[in-house]
């Protein structure tokens, strides 16, 4: 299996986000945001948390616009697979490949701490290795994680059971606790706590090596 990861000006998990696809035994190639199209059999597109482009006028605005986000909308529109991750949830948000939007934390300070999740589903690739209801340890690190999407866009979510990840204790205010969603088809997730930083015992835990793992698997059997 083949994972792409983007990296924009002011990317900084990109390797991070490389080595996790790797360890998972993906064959990981790194795409330019100036790209315009993706490596040839890419399976899965991996958007890395960071800053891009400064965080100017709305977090991951400008990255939206790239040369490499029409290749990503394709690639999303035939089925492939997209994870985004904090900074890469937000741009996600932009590229309107996830409904919602990512706020200013309520607290109006910047979280860096790990944190406690609830996994909400177990149905796509990204989650079917943990149960549901299990609870894992990740980080988060962002100034704008206050998810928020209107009445019937959350019924939606709900019912359709596209809430991929809650948070145990709420560190920004999120609508519904959540913390990470996905696509109609649940072939996209957006999430904003890292799994990336945890797929390594010497680096304080491994609670997100199931997510890639699980991908892994899940996307070799479809």
């Amino acid at each position: 299996m083949k994972a792409a990861v983007v990296t924009f000006p002011g990317s900084n998990c990109d390797r991070d986000l490389a080595v996790a696809f790797e360890r998972a035994g993906f064959d990981v190639a790194r795409v330019w945001h100036k790209d315009s199209d993706l490596p040839a059999g890419t399976d899965v597109v991996g958007v890395p948390g960071g800053f891009s482009f400064g965080d100017y006028l709305r977090c991951g605005a400008i990255a939206a616009q790239s040369p490499i986000a029409a290749a990503i909308r394709g690639h999303a529109a035939r089925g492939g697979y997209v994870l985004g991750i904090c900074n890469g949830f937000q741009v996600l948000t932009e590229m309107q490949l996830l409904p919602g939007a990512l706020m200013r934390n309520a607290g109006l300070k910047f979280i860096c701490k790990t944190i406690d999740l609830k996994v909400a589903t177990t149905d796509s690739a990204f989650t079917s290795g943990y149960a549901k209801g299990q609870q894992i340890a990740v980080p988060v690190a962002h100034h704008d994680g206050n998810y928020t999407i209107d009445a019937e866009g959350l019924a939606a979510l709900k019912g359709e059971d596209r809430i991929a990840f809650t948070y145990s204790q709420n560190p920004n205010g999120a609508m519904a606790d959540i913390a990470g969603v996905l696509s109609a088809n649940r072939r996209v997730l957006g999430m904003m706590p890292h799994p990336e930083r945890v797929v390594d015992a010497q680096h304080g835990g491994t609670d997100g090596a199931a997510l890639f793992a699980s991908l892994m698997g899940g996307m070799a059997l479809a």
